[in-house]
């Protein structure tokens, strides 16, 4: 959810993730299986003549590519869970907003569940994602808020008239809300049945610095600005009041500030040790159930404090789990506080990578020169850039707005550049390209539209180049050396030597509509090079040559080799980018 309210910057230090043990279990073919196997058994073999270590992260969560599903709003795979007449004379289900010209949005529920994303986890996995994560699938109350100002379609900042579809109006965070579970598929054996039959991780979606709509009710609603715990026992109530009118020896309002955040919505207060209690617990609850990682909504309103203890009693009991957060601001100074020891060690979601790729990849005149400066591969402000997760859109802002080939041209560069990968659903089709919030950035995807998908131009190439990152150890964690990048043409290394793995990854990109020949000779190493995109033939590389190839309009060729690193001028930049990474 986007918001408003900033923090105070401190200073930057340097922290490294806890490592994790993790493995990708299926490929999107047998043919790809065998390939990657022997891609990366080849790399093991190589890796042993060298002791130089070249990689980008510890954290062996860079090895995955996040599929951002907003649950309500992919697939009904259960009716029986929609409740259409749930909310009385304030309906919470199907409320549409209708613009002048015929165009609607929504703001009620529309009957997306765990069953319709594990339904289709096998086309999630086939275009070579191996997360999702959901948006909150905790309680929330069950009408739509009768509070505050009404929402119009393209508006924005207000809550009248809305239901708690999106699932951001916890009242209790302990316990699944009725609109997502099925028979027999609660969250636990839904995380389960991802992981295990299709190799798919869970990110769960948590919020730390408020509940539901709590205030300006005509008449107090049950449930808004309430919090139950995990026996159903209320702990917290705003009883409809307004912050300022609180009062702080009541045992029901201790859970709030006593000043207002954003709009209507409570504003929890973080330094009552038994809230803090309750929120922590709840992350660590849902962790038992299977959630693989935390996507931390809103960060920036909650003091660093909060998240340092979070973070240290999460990683006490799970060592090896991973977190990044959103904290919705273009200043990489700024967003960079999060990722610092001191303030949790919480990776974040790349905002400036966001506005950069937006601008490059809605604009054909435009030059690949201009996504250099968010990557901070030396001497930038966080602590690991390889582990921020990236992204060109998502449900809190209008969609990118680019044809066809845009979205073509900016998945091979999010697929093959530093960072982990997040694409919100829909984007395989460009669905409602260049709408807001309100203006149906959110509309229900559904399974037809999925159906036509599996033909279609952008999710064909996305899966290519996705399945190709999940195969080539080089484009998860590599290093990135750059080579060139100039208008319509990109071309960059991703290398990585570490432990029994040595690969280098050679990335040519073409943006443009006519092919374009790439003549590389800086720091190419010699030895064999087998293209993975098209499978052309493989060149072989002796001192003084030149890689040579033709890439097609937007397109990408991937040149592997396997082996340690021989060219020293490239080892010399290698050891540079490890040092100052």
């Amino acid at each position: 959810m986007m918001k408003q309210k900033l923090l105070a910057r401190p200073s930057l230090s340097c922290f490294t993730f806890t490592a994790m043990t993790m493995a990708l279990t299926l490929a999107l073919t047998a043919c790809t299986h065998t390939s990657h196997t022997a891609s990366v058994d080849s790399a093991k073999q190589s890796a042993k003549l060298s002791t130089a270590q070249y990689y980008g992260t510890n954290n062996p969560f860079v090895k995955e590519a996040v599929y951002f599903v907003m649950t309500d709003r992919f697939v009904d795979g259960d009716a029986s869970n929609n409740y259409p007449e749930q909310g009385g004379n304030l309906p919470s289900f199907d409320l549409p907003l209708y613009a002048e010209n015929g165009d609607t949005a929504n703001v009620g529920y529309l009957g997306g569940d765990l069953k319709g994303v594990l339904d289709n986890a096998q086309y999630i996995s086939n275009m070579g994602f191996t997360a999702v994560w959901l948006t909150p699938i905790v309680e929330n109350p069950d009408q739509q808020f009768s509070g505050g100002e009404a929402i119009a379609y393209g508006g924005a900042f207000k809550d009248g008239g809305k239901s708690a579809y999106h699932g951001y109006w916890a009242s209790n965070f302990y316990k699944i809300d009725e609109h997502y579970p099925s028979e027999n598929l609660d969250y636990k054996t839904y995380t389960n049945k991802m992981r295990d039959q299709f190799g798919i991780k869970t990110v769960f979606d948590v919020v730390a610095n408020h509940g539901s709509p709590s205030f300006s009710m005509p008449v107090e609603q049950n449930q808004f600005g309430k919090l139950y715990d995990l026996n159903g026992r209320l702990v917290a109530d705003h009883q409809n009041l307004a912050p300022e009118k609180l009062d702080p020896n009541n045992p029901l309002h201790q859970f709030y500030h006593t000043s207002p955040d954003i709009m209507q919505l409570s504003n929890l207060n973080e330094d009552n040790p038994q809230l803090r209690d309750y929120l922590i617990n709840s992350y660590l609850y849902w962790i038992e159930q299977g959630a693989d990682a935390f996507r931390i909504d809103t960060i920036k309103h909650v003091p660093h404090h909060f998240w340092q203890e979070m973070a240290a009693r999460v990683r006490a009991q799970y060592p090896d789990f991973f977190m990044f957060a959103e904290s919705f601001d273009y200043n990489a100074n700024f967003i960079a506080q999060h990722t610092l020891a001191k303030n949790g060690g919480i990776s974040v979601l790349d905002f400036p990578g966001q506005k950069a790729i937006t601008s490059v990849f809605e604009t054909p005149d435009s030059d690949y020169a201009s996504l250099l400066s968010y990557l901070h591969l030396t001497h930038g402000p966080y602590a690991n850039p390889y582990e921020l997760t990236t992204f060109y859109d998502n449900h809190d802002m209008p969609r990118m707005n680019a044809s066809d080939s845009g979205f073509i041209d900016a998945n091979n560069w999010l697929f093959t550049s530093r960072g982990i990968p997040v694409v919100y659903q829909g984007s395989e089709i460009g669905f409602m390209r260049g709408k807001a919030e309100h203006q149906g950035n959110r509309n229900y995807l559904g399974q037809e539209n999925i159906e036509i998908a599996k033909s279609h131009p952008i999710q064909q190439q996305l899966s290519a180049i996705a399945n190709i990152r999940k195969n080539v150890p080089a484009l998860q964690n590599g290093l990135q050396v750059n080579l060139e990048f100039k208008g319509d043409h990109a071309a960059f290394y991703r290398v990585i030597q570490k432990g029994d793995i040595a690969q280098t990854a050679l990335v040519l990109l073409n943006k443009s509509d006519k092919s374009h020949r790439f003549e590389i000779t800086q720091y190419l190493d010699k030895g064999t090079w087998t293209e993975m995109r098209f499978e052309q033939q493989a060149q072989t590389i002796t001192t003084g040559d030149a890689l040579l190839a033709d890439v097609a309009g937007h397109s990408v060729n991937v040149w592997v080799k396997e082996g340690a690193v021989v060219n020293e001028a490239l080892k010399n930049e290698l050891s540079k980018l490890m040092a100052f990474k």
